[in-house]
C-alpha cells in the first residue's frame, strides 16, 4: 500500500527484525516531519481556524532540561523522554490537544572548559552537541513539536532572559501588598515624601549614587558586597550546592574560601512565605515538597538587639532566636568570623582578666581575630556546621550587654555560627543548646539553668553531660528587674518577652527563614551578558529593550584567571573584563552619550532554565515575552489548578530545591507585575527514577570495559581472564559501562528500547540496564508483527469476522487496564496487560481484525512506529497518531465470573464460580447453601458470617 511517501519495500522473509525496524522507523519519523504531524496550534490564530480542536481540553506536557554533552545520550538519558512521549502520544488519542516539545540548556561549564582546552569556541562544540542530540532524540521517534524548540544560547532566547532580568532589577517586593510592584512606584514614594529616606533627607538631596544605594536595599535584583565561596583553582565563585561537604569544588576539588565580593544577588528571600504557602497548591511528590520547605526553613522567634561595648560605643549586635525565653540563660555572644562589626570591636589589647583558653595564644585581639578568620575561610558551611567536629573560636576582646538583666558578656567569633543564616550572630545559652553547650565546656564558660529539667538531673549544669532542650518545662533563674518568667511554661514566656522586647524597643517577636538570597554571578565568559553598564560613579544602570540581546563577545581566551587553589588572598579576573573594546562604551540611555563600563560577571547556568517553560508557548514572539491569551490557555489557573502552570513535569528528584525554587521565583515575579497569569511554574512534577548499570572493577578497584567482561559458569565475572568485582552504580565514561541507543537501534530498533526502557519497572524506581533482557520487547513486537501480517508474503493475515466472546473479554479487559495505566504511567504494567493480550490473540486463528485493530491501537503510544506501519497495513489512510484510544465496553471489560473462597474457622471448604457483582446477602446465602459448607459445620451453630463480596466468605462457628 501506498499512502503520501510512507509506503515501504518489503525485504524478501517479511519478517520483522533489526533492519526491517530501521526501515520503518525512518520513513515514519520523515513522514511526521513532513506533514507536521507534532505540530501544535496555539490559541491566537490558529486555533480560531480550527473549532474542531479548540473545543479539545489542553495538556502541556514538558521533560526538564537536557544538557547537550559531547558524549551524546546513553540509554540512561531516554527513560524520561520516552515517557512523556509515551503520555503525550495517548493523551492525543484521548482528545486532547498536546504541548510537547524539548529546547537545550546549553549554556554551562562543559563547554567553556573544552573551549578553554582545546581553543574551540564554546558555541561551536555547543551547537555540534546539540545537533548530536536531535538526531539520537528523533531516532527515538519522539513526537515533539520542534517549531517550539530552542537552546539558551540563542541570542533569540537569552534577549528575554536579559528582559526578565531587567523586570526583576526594576521591581521591588512591597510587603504591605504581598506582591513585587516596578521600582519607579516606589521612586514616586521617595519623591512625594510617603516613604522616607534611610537618613531622613528628601529624595531631592540625595545624589545619583546615595538615591542608587538606597534602592538597591529594596530591588528584586541587587548588587552587594557579600560572603561568597572563592574557589582560586577555577577562578570563580561557587553556590553553596557547588561546594563540597569537605569545603572543595564539585568540579574540580578545588579548595573553597570564604571571601567578600562584589556579586550580583536575587532577593529571593522577599518571596520565601509565598513560596512555601503555595506548596499547598501543586501537585508534587510530598519529599519534594518537604526539601523546599526544609531548605526553606520557616521559624518563629524574636529579633533581639545587644549593645557592644561598655557605652554601647561598639555599636549593635541583632541576634534572632527561636528562644527567646532563654534570654536570662545567655552567658556570651558568637558572631561569624565574615561579620561586619568585628572590625570595629576588637580593641587593641586583651581586656584584664582574659581568659588564655580565649585567646588562641596570640598576643593581640586582632591576630588572633585575623588568625581564626583565616582558618574558617578554608571551612565549607557544612564542615562548619558538623555537630560532631571540635569547637574552636577565638575571643574578640570584647563585650556586649544582655538586655534582659544588664549583664556583660564576652563576644566570641567561631566558624559554628554562619553569616548566611540568621543575622551571622547568636547569643549563646550553653545550659539549653548542645553546640553552645560543647563550645562553653571548651571554653570554660559559665552556664546557667534557666529552663527547668524534667528528667531529673538537676539545675546544675556543671553536672550535666549535655544541655537540656525541652518545650514542655517551665522557666527558673528568670526575674530581673522589669520582668520574670519563671514559672511559666516556654510558650508563656516566649510571648511575655516578645512584649517586654517590643515595649523596651530592643527587639520584638519576628518570622526567620533559612533560605538565604540567590547568588547570581559567575566570572566566566559561557553564560548570559548582564544587561547592566556602570557610570563613572559606579550606579548600575539598565539597558534598555531596543538594545537588547547584548550578546557575547569574541574573545581570545576563554578561561577566567585562576590562581594557586590554596591562596585565598585573591580576587577573579573574567574572561570579558580582558575584552577592553566591549567592557568601555560610549551609549546613549537617554540623556546624551555618555561612558560607560559593562558588568563583566555573567548569569549562572540557572538563569536559561528559570523560564524556558514560557518561551516554548511562543517561541517565535519578538514582541512580547508572551502572549497573554497563549499564556492563558495552556498555564493559567483553572479548576484544580489554582495557581496554573505545566500540567505535567518530568525529571529527576536532583533538582528538588535549586532549580524548581529559581523557576517558582521568577514565575512569582512575572505573575505580580502582570506578565504571566499562573504563579506557579509547574503544577503536576513527576520524579523518574535513575537507569543503572553494572560497574566491573578489578582488584586496583578501577573500571573495565562493561562489554567486555565475561560471565564464568560459577556465576562470577572475568576480564581478559582475570576476576572482577560487580556493582551497581550510574552509567558514564569513566566507569566504563557506558551503553549507547545507536547500539540498541542497530540490534533490535527504536521501537524495542522504547518497550524495554517503559517496561523494566516503575517509572518513578531506579533500575538496572541489562542488555540481554531487551529482546524481550524484541520478541514481543514480532509476535504482533506476525498476529497481523504473513511473515512468508507480507499479506494480511486478519480477517474480517467478529472475535469471540473470550477474545472479547480479553480486548476490553486490556484496554480498560492499559488506559488506567498509561493516565497513571504505569508503563511497565500497561505493557504487561498489551502482552497478555497480545498472547492470547497469537492462539487465535484467523485473527479477526478488531482484536488486531486493538493491539495496534493499544501499542501505538508505546512503539509508534510499528503501530503506524500495521495500521497503514490494515488498511487505513490516517495517521494512528489521530485515532482514538480504544473505550473499553464495561460488560466484557469485567471478568465473566470470579472465584470466591469459603472458609470455615479458617480453613478452605469450597470455591464458588460467582459474578463479579454479586451482593453480600447473595454470596451470604449461597455459601452456607452450598453442601460442603454444610458438612463441615454439622448443624453447628453459626456466630458470625464475614463476607468480602466477592472473594471470600469467612463462618465462624458458635
Amino acid at each position: 500500500m501506498t499512502t503520501d511517501g510512507a509506503s515501504k519495500t518489503m525485504s524478501e522473509t517479511h519478517k520483522y527484525d533489526a533492519a526491517l525496524a530501521a526501515e520503518i522507523e525512518a520513513r515514519w519519523q520523515d513522514y511526521w516531519e513532513r506533514h507536521g504531524t507534532y505540530q501544535t496550534p496555539n490559541p491566537s490564530g490558529d486555533l480560531a481556524d480550527d473549532p474542531e480542536t479548540a473545543a479539545r481540553p489542553k495538556k502541556f506536557i514538558m521533560d526538564m532540561f537536557p544538557y547537550p554533552s559531547g558524549a551524546g545520550l546513553h540509554v540512561g538519558h531516554p527513560l524520561g523522554y520516552i515517557a512523556t512521549d509515551v503520555y503525550a502520544r495517548f493523551q492525543r488519542m484521548t482528545g486532547h490537544n498536546v504541548l510537547h516539545t524539548l529546547g537545550f540548556d546549553a549554556f554551562g561549564l562543559p563547554a567553556e572548559q573544552y573551549a578553554v582546552q582545546t581553543g574551540t569556541h564554546p558555541r561551536v562544540s555547543t551547537e555540534a552537541n546539540i545537533r548530536t542530540y536531535r538526531t539520537q532524540l528523533r531516532r527515538l521517534g519522539l513526537g515533539y513539536d520542534m517549531r517550539r524548540s530552542f537552546a539558551t544560547i540563542d541570542p533569540d532566547y537569552y534577549r528575554w532572559t536579559q528582559w526578565i532580568f531587567l523586570q526583576i532589577f526594576n521591581a521591588w517586593y512591597d510587603r504591605e501588598a504581598g506582591r513585587a510592584r516596578p521600582i519607579a512606584e516606589l521612586v514616586a514614594q521617595f519623591e512625594s515624601g510617603e516613604r522616607s529616606t534611610p537618613d531622613g533627607r528628601p529624595w531631592s538631596e540625595l545624589s545619583a549614587a546615595e538615591r542608587a544605594d538606597v534602592l538597591s536595599g529594596h530591588r528584586l535584583a541587587y548588587a552587594s558586597d557579600a560572603p561568597v565561596n572563592w574557589c582560586p583553582g577555577l577562578g570563580t565563585v561557587l553556590a553553596n550546592e557547588e561546594v563540597t561537604a569537605d569545603g572543595r569544588s564539585e568540579r574540580g576539588n578545588f579548595p573553597v574560601f570564604k571571601a567578600k565580593l562584589r556579586q550580583w544577588n536575587m532577593r529571593i528571600t522577599a518571596y520565601a512565605d509565598r513560596l512555601l504557602d503555595d506548596l499547598d497548591t501543586v501537585d508534587w511528590p510530598e519529599a519534594i515538597k518537604l526539601q523546599q520547605r526544609n531548605w526553606i526553613g520557616r521559624s518563629e522567634g524574636a529579633r533581639l538587639d545587644f549593645r557592644v561595648g561598655d557605652e554601647g560605643d561598639g555599636g549593635t549586635v541583632t541576634v534572632f532566636t527561636t528562644r527567646q525565653d532563654t534570654l536570662f540563660g545567655a552567658t556570651y555572644m558568637v558572631l561569624a568570623p565574615e561579620h561586619e562589626l568585628i572590625d570595629t570591636i576588637v580593641p587593641a589589647v586583651w581586656p584584664e582578666g582574659t581568659h588564655t583558653v580565649w585567646t588562641g595564644g596570640h598576643a593581640t585581639p586582632a591576630e588572633a581575630v585575623a588568625a581564626y578568620r583565616k582558618q574558617a575561610a578554608a571551612k565549607s558551611d557544612v564542615e562548619r556546621q558538623a555537630e560532631a567536629r571540635e569547637k574552636t573560636g577565638v575571643f574578640t576582646g570584647a563585650f556586649a550587654v544582655n538586655p534582659v538583666n544588664g549583664e556583660r558578656i564576652p563576644v566570641f567569633i567561631a566558624d559554628y555560627v554562619l553569616l548566611g543564616y540568621g543575622t551571622g550572630a547568636i547569643m549563646a545559652v550553653p545550659a539549653h543548646d548542645s553546640r553552645d553547650f560543647a563550645f562553653a565546656r571548651a571554653f570554660e564558660l559559665p552556664m546557667r539553668c534557666v529552663v527547668e529539667p524534667i528528667d531529673g538531673r538537676g539545675t546544675d549544669p556543671a553536672e550535666w553531660d549535655d544541655s537540656f532542650n525541652a518545650s514542655d518545662a517551665r522557666l527558673v533563674n528568670s526575674t530581673g528587674d522589669s520582668i520574670s518568667l519563671d514559672g511559666l511554661t516556654v510558650p508563656e514566656a516566649k510571648a511575655r518577652m516578645n512584649a517586654w522586647l517590643e515595649e523596651r524597643g530592643v527587639g520584638e517577636g519576628t518570622v526567620n527563614f533559612r533560605l538565604r538570597d540567590w547568588l547570581f554571578s559567575r566570572q566566566r565568559y559561557w553564560g548570559e551578558p548582564f544587561p547592566i553598564v556602570y557610570d563613572e560613579d559606579g550606579v548600575a544602570h539598565p539597558l534598555p529593550e531596543s538594545m537588547l540581546p547584548l550578546e557575547l563577545p569574541e574573545v581570545d581566551d576563554y578561561a577566567p584567571r585562576t590562581f594557586d587553589p590554596d591562596d585565598a588572598d585573591t580576587q577573579p579576573e573574567t574572561p570579558l573584563s580582558r575584552n577592553e573594546e566591549w567592557v568601555n562604551v560610549t551609549l546613549d540611555l537617554g540623556d546624551g552619550p555618555r561612558r560607560y563600563r559593562r558588568e563583566t560577571n555573567t548569569m549562572p547556568n540557572w538563569a536559561g532554565s528559570c523560564w524556558y517553560q514560557l518561551r516554548y508557548l511562543d517561541p517565535h514572539n519578538d514582541e512580547k515575552l508572551v502572549d497573554p491569551e497563549v499564556e492563558r490557555y495552556w498555564m493559567g489557573p483553572r479548576e484544580g489548578m489554582s495557581t496554573g502552570g505545566v500540567d505535567l513535569y518530568v525529571g529527576g528528584s536532583e533538582h528538588a530545591v535549586l532549580h524548581l525554587l529559581y523557576a517558582r521565583f521568577w514565575q512569582k515575579v512575572l505573575f505580580d507585575l502582570g506578565h504571566v497569569s499562573s504563579a506557579e511554574p509547574y503544577h503536576k512534577l513527576f520524579n523518574q527514577g535513575m537507569i543503572q548499570a553494572y560497574v566491573y572493577r578489578d582488584e586496583r578497584g578501577f573500571p573495565v570495559p562493561a562489554a567486555e567482561v565475561e560471565e564464568t559458569e560459577s556465576g562470577g565475572w572475568t576480564y581478559q581472564g582475570q576476576p572482577v568485582s560487580r556493582e551497581l552504580g550510574k552509567i558514564g565514561k569513566s566507569l566504563k559501562n557506558v551503553v549507547s541507543p545507536d547500539e540498541i537501534f542497530a540490534a533490535y530498533g527504536a521501537d524495542t528500547l522504547r518497550l524495554y526502557e517503559m517496561a523494566m519497572g516503575p517509572l518513578d524506581v531506579s533500575r538496572p540496564w541489562e542488555t540481554r533482557a531487551v529482546v524481550g520487547q524484541y520478541r514481543l513486537l514480532q509476535r504482533l508483527w506476525r498476529n497481523v501480517l504473513d511473515e512468508a508474503t507480507g499479506e494480511l493475515a486478519v480477517v474480517e469476522e467478529e472475535p469471540d466472546e473470550a477474545t472479547l473479554r480479553a480486548m476490553h479487559k486490556a484496554i480498560d487496564g492499559v488506559t488506567q495505566d498509561l493516565e497513571a504511567l504505569r508503563f511497565n504494567t500497561a505493557i504487561a496487560k498489551i502482552t497478555e493480550l497480545n498472547n492470547h490473540v497469537t492462539k487465535v486463528s484467523p485473527v479477526p481484525r478488531a482484536a488486531a485493530e486493538t493491539l495496534v491501537l493499544l501499542v501505538a503510544p508505546l512503539a509508534p512506529h510499528l503501530a503506524e506501519e500495521l495500521w497503514h497495513r490494515l488498511g487505513h489512510e490516517d495517521s494512528v497518531t489521530t485515532r482514538d484510544f480504544p473505550v473499553a465496553d464495561p460488560a466484557y471489560a469485567v471478568d465473566e465470573t470470579v472465584t470466591c473462597v469459603v472458609q470455615v474457622r479458617g480453613k478452605v471448604r469450597a470455591r464458588l464460580e460467582v459474578a463479579p457483582t454479586v451482593t453480600e446477602a447473595d454470596l451470604e446465602a449461597r455459601a452456607l447453601a452450598e453442601p460442603a459448607i454444610v458438612e463441615a459445620l454439622g448443624g453447628a451453630e453459626i456466630r458470625k458470617v464475614i463476607v468480602r463480596a466477592p472473594k471470600l466468605v469467612n463462618i465462624v462457628p458458635a
